[in-house]
């Protein structure tokens, strides 16, 4: 298979892909317990952060699956140690085995399985599974986004005053902070914070959401895949100087970003940095 692919291509691995996601899925659901404390085994890695032995199955089971499904792609996962062969390769899976793991943890329903494959930096095919409510995200490049077979498309929104806002709480502050010295009243709807980053993408692509703000410190693995579900129905994940996110850099840290509506985004910078 060469080093990058066609959204024709793309569009034919995607049964596979399906299977897959959904095979991975029933890995971690015998781990999670809805309301209540999960009952998995729990590590911390380095810096604190938590992982169970249901992240570990899925991301164990989705790097043989997909590298059989794509043998030419390179891997970069959250629970696996990181290659430098994936800066020289084409075709790389971005995969995040379970975003949210601290909900997952607690019973809390949004947590996702995120799968992103890259072909010449930029993503072709994402999915974002969410196994507790059963909801499936996916989108082709040039093909729309759907969840669960139907169609979707972001807010039509086109004023941030009203906007369903959700994301860390200094982020919204100075939203609020920066629309109100522009003069307007933000009047916001107050959207609980989503666990999975993925999954608070993917909803803004859906237009449940208008503004989703991301704090500094994601990772392509929680983004690269629900950004392009988001990019196909009609809307990106950004910086604050508006530039569209860049995937599979020697460093796949991000700062602070938006994913909003393509309508929504120059008022929602101006806020944010005024």
């Amino acid at each position: 298979m060469p080093d990058t692919m066609s959204s024709e291509a793309a569009q034919a691995l995607m049964p596979a892909l399906r299977e897959a996601v959904r095979e991975a899925a029933s890995l971690a659901l015998p781990h999670f317990r809805s309301g209540e404390q999960t009952r998995a085994r729990i590590w911390s890695k380095a810096g604190g952060s938590p992982v169970t032995e249901a992240d570990v199955a899925v991301d164990a089971f989705l790097k043989v699956r997909l590298s059989q499904i794509v043998p030419a792609a390179a891997w970069l996962s959250e629970e696996t140690r990181d290659d430098p062969v994936r800066l020289r390769s084409g075709l790389v899976w971005i995969v995040d085995p379970i975003d949210g793991t601290r909900a997952f943890l607690s019973g809390h329903p949004d947590w996702s399985i995120a799968v992103g494959l890259l072909s010449a930096g930029q993503p072709v095919i994402g999915i974002v599974h969410a196994p507790a409510s059963g909801h499936f995200y996916e989108a082709v490049a040039g093909c729309g986004s759907r969840r669960d077979e139907a169609p979707i498309r972001v807010s039509d929104r086109a004023a941030l005053p009203g906007a369903r806002v959700t994301g860390p709480k200094p982020m919204i502050e100075r939203l609020t902070r920066g629309l109100t010295r522009e003069g307007a009243d933000p009047d916001f709807v107050r959207i609980d914070r989503v666990p999975s980053l993925a999954l608070r993408v993917a909803r803004v692509a859906e237009g449940s959401i208008d503004v989703g703000l991301v704090s500094s410190d994601a990772r392509d693995w929680d983004l690269a895949a629900a950004d392009l579900i988001l990019r196909e129905a009609g809307g990106s994940v950004c910086d604050l100087a508006g530039r569209r996110t860049i995937y599979n850099r020697e460093n796949p840290v991000h700062g602070e970003l938006v994913a909003v509506p393509d309508g929504l985004l120059v008022p929602v910078v101006a806020a944010l940095t005024a």
